[in-house]
């Protein structure tokens, strides 16, 4: 039974993708890292020798600490934060036992430049896959991810000169394959193919491709896009009105796809 000093991998699972997700500190030495090069969705990796630094910014959310088994080095420093007044927990089992239960772990090497506080560009004005990838970044990479959009012939220029990661631009790494969208390539890139992001992915790709065969929702996700491309002409604000749009999407797809609803009349 889970304690109050901890958080099982079933229950954080749920909580990574959605923005009551806790701050996620992986300090794991280097060599068990060496083994797996790759982290839990969200996690900063940093020395337990240094976890007094994240007491120092006072996060406003929970932190859940992880290392290797989910033993000394998780507690000792989840132990620390609470000493600090923050809402710490170790995760049970550590990276071992989410590894057991096959839940998404992102390699190292995918993982941008400056994580966390990574740069991203692209194109500006956008409508669907350049919502919906900010979105995936935001909820499953890096929290802190910031976005430029810039005219689409500056793009490429613009990751180059301010150190920033291009996407959904011809020649950038995280852009269209085929048939697939950007979100798709991030998908697979990432290591974050779940049922509830494949569904998603459909519904992100159809709509983003005017392909509104892939599923039924397409067509409701084009005209919601472009109902605030319309109502917003700072592409910032458009993009946190949208983040609202895929959180919602995202809960829908990953436990809310039996639901339907219907007009009863209330009667005593």
């Amino acid at each position: 039974m889970p304690r109050f000093t901890s958080i099982s991998c079933e229950n954080l699972l749920r909580l990574i993708g959605t923005p009551a997700a806790p701050l996620l500190i992986d300090v794991t030495t280097d060599d068990d890292v060496a083994l797996d090069p790759s982290v839990i969705p969200t996690a900063r990796r940093i020395s337990h020798k240094d976890i007094a630094a994240i007491a120092d910014r006072s996060p406003a959310r929970g932190v859940v600490v992880i290392c290797h088994k989910g033993l000394k080095l998780s507690h000792g420093a989840a132990a620390l934060l609470r000493t600090h007044g923050i809402q710490a927990e170790a995760l049970e089992g550590g990276n071992v036992a989410w590894r057991a239960a096959r839940y998404p772990r992102i390699p190292v090497s995918s993982l941008p430049p400056d994580t966390p506080g990574s740069v991203w560009v692209t194109r500006h004005r956008p409508k669907i896959d350049r919502i919906a990838c900010p979105w995936l970044i935001r909820r499953f990479v890096d929290p802190d991810a910031r976005f430029l959009f810039v005219p689409p012939t500056e793009v490429l220029s613009v990751a180059e000169k301010f150190n920033a990661t291009a996407f959904d631009v011809p020649d950038a790494r995280w852009t269209h394959e085929g048939p697939l969208c950007t979100f798709d390539t991030m998908l697979d890139g990432f290591g974050l193919r779940t049922p509830a992001l494949d569904h998603m992915a459909r519904i992100i790709r159809g709509a983003d491709t005017n392909d509104h065969s892939l599923a039924p929702e397409c067509a409701g996700l084009l005209a919601m896009s472009v109902g605030l491309s319309r109502a917003y002409s700072d592409d910032l604000a458009q993009l946190e009105a949208g983040l609202t749009l895929y959180d919602a999407l995202y809960r829908w797809a990953r436990d809310g796809q039996g639901e339907g609803h219907d007009w009863q009349e209330v009667t005593q």
